[in-house]
């Protein structure tokens, strides 16, 4: 399991980045990101502290990557506040999705897929087909997500991706213990959103591919 998209105690996560660590450990994780909610308050903060974070990979056999998830930024501030988080050295940049679950502001989707500074586009919700085009020329990855809530729009997500040829990974958007998962639900989770188990195993590719990018 490779997770691009978790949270902490510096967000609205439950955990210490170390415990957060240490449990992805314990469920098998190769590598996680810790990705807490960030907007132009506290980006810089979030990613000071999840740069310390990284010590943990000195007594552990994980990798810890340095991101941020942009939360209910307006659409129009999205390109220029990822860009900023790429120079303050974040490794992973996630933004907040046009979830079903919540009152995300339109366009947010658009503003992300069309973004060279964003990596994933979290539980898009229920994503144009335009949005998924953009999305995959920009290589910018859609989430297939665990979360509850979120996770009611991963068939529509999926179907779109496939069709329209945009890569898609599987994040749990971890914010408490129980929400770590091992190989094997989240291969049951992206077969749930209408993958085969070989498309399913494509997701876990490229987030892989997306880790080996980041040295």
């Amino acid at each position: 399991m490779i997770d691009l998209h978790t949270h902490t105690i510096f967000s609205d996560g439950e955990l210490l980045p170390s415990e957060l660590v240490r449990r992805a450990v314990i469920h098998g994780y190769e590598a996680i990101a810790i990705t807490d909610h960030a907007d132009y308050t506290n980006l810089e903060q979030l990613l000071d502290a999840a740069k310390k974070a990284k010590y943990l990979e000195e007594e552990w056999d994980i990798r810890v990557l340095t991101g941020v998830e942009l939360t209910h930024v307006p659409p129009r501030k999205i390109a220029p506040m990822a860009k900023k988080a790429k120079e303050l050295g974040a490794e992973i940049v996630v933004v907040h999705g046009e979830t079903i679950y919540e009152p995300v502001a339109p366009g947010t989707n658009a503003a992300s897929a069309a973004c060279e500074y964003v990596d994933i586009l979290a539980h898009p919700g229920l994503i144009s087909e335009e949005d998924v085009r953009t999305a995959a020329d920009n290589n910018v990855l859609l989430e297939i997500t665990t979360r509850n809530g979120h996770n009611r729009t991963n068939g529509h997500v999926a179907r779109l991706a496939l069709e329209f040829g945009a890569t898609l990974v599987v994040n749990t958007d971890t914010h408490a213990p129980e929400d770590l998962i091992t190989d094997e639900t989240a291969l049951k989770i992206a077969m749930g959103a209408g993958l085969t188990e070989s498309g399913a195993k494509d997701a876990f590719e490229a987030s892989k591919k997306k880790a080996a990018e980041i040295v």
